[in-house]
């Protein structure tokens, strides 16, 4: 029997090529691609629990605990969504993860749900990726009060997305995957005026 993920098509298949021609080299670059089936997991539990122990235990890391805070540890990073809620973003299968995580929950209170289908991800990175992300995302990217490490849910345009700073230039914005084209055409469109030199 043939393995059924070779069938699949990630949210931005039919627009592969387009990302990879129009990324903007120099000094004001920028450029963006899919990060397709990064596994996913939506943890509910009560913070500061005994099971939200365990959970971080099982990832490696704690919970983040605060609004803006991520955890990384090994293939996964928890990012917090609300006072008793993250996302668990990992290169691991998304079912064994989902599976071992609701093991350790061991029947207390909490909700381990596989999400994976609900959203993808797209990496902006370059030397003008915050400027572009700035023309439409209300959130204050400046490294004052934005940097590596942190992903805030906030919106891109009207679109609501997950953003989530990996990298001094770097960002993963995760719509979900019914927005995705229009995420990705809007960041695309934002980029090209880095083509040209910049007007005084």
């Amino acid at each position: 029997m043939a393995d059924p993920t070779t069938l699949r098509r990630s949210p931005l298949h039919h627009l592969h090529d387009r990302l990879q021609a129009e990324r903007v080299a120099g000094e004001r670059g920028v450029a963006l691609r899919e990060l397709p089936f990064l596994g996913m997991v939506s943890i509910r539990v009560e913070p500061g629990s005994v099971a939200s122990a365990r959970l971080g235990e099982r990832l490696g890391a704690a919970l983040p605990e605060a609004c803006g805070q991520v955890t990384s540890s090994g293939p996964h990073s928890a990012l917090w969504l609300g006072p008793d809620e993250w996302l668990v973003v990992s290169e691991a299968d998304p079912g064994a993860l989902a599976a071992d995580l609701r093991d350790a929950l061991a029947g207390d209170r909490g909700a381990v749900v596989d999400v994976s289908a609900n959203r993808t991800v797209l990496e902006l990175s370059g030397p003008a990726a915050r400027e572009a992300l700035e023309k439409g995302c209300p959130v204050d990217l400046h490294p004052r009060s934005f940097g590596p490490g942190r992903a805030v849910a906030t919106t891109l345009g009207p679109v609501p997305v997950l953003l989530w700073q990996t990298g001094g230039t770097t960002y993963r914005v995760l719509p979900r995957s019914s927005f995705a084209d229009y995420v990705a055409r809007w960041l695309l469109d934002a980029a090209t005026e880095y083509e040209g030199p910049r007007v005084p």
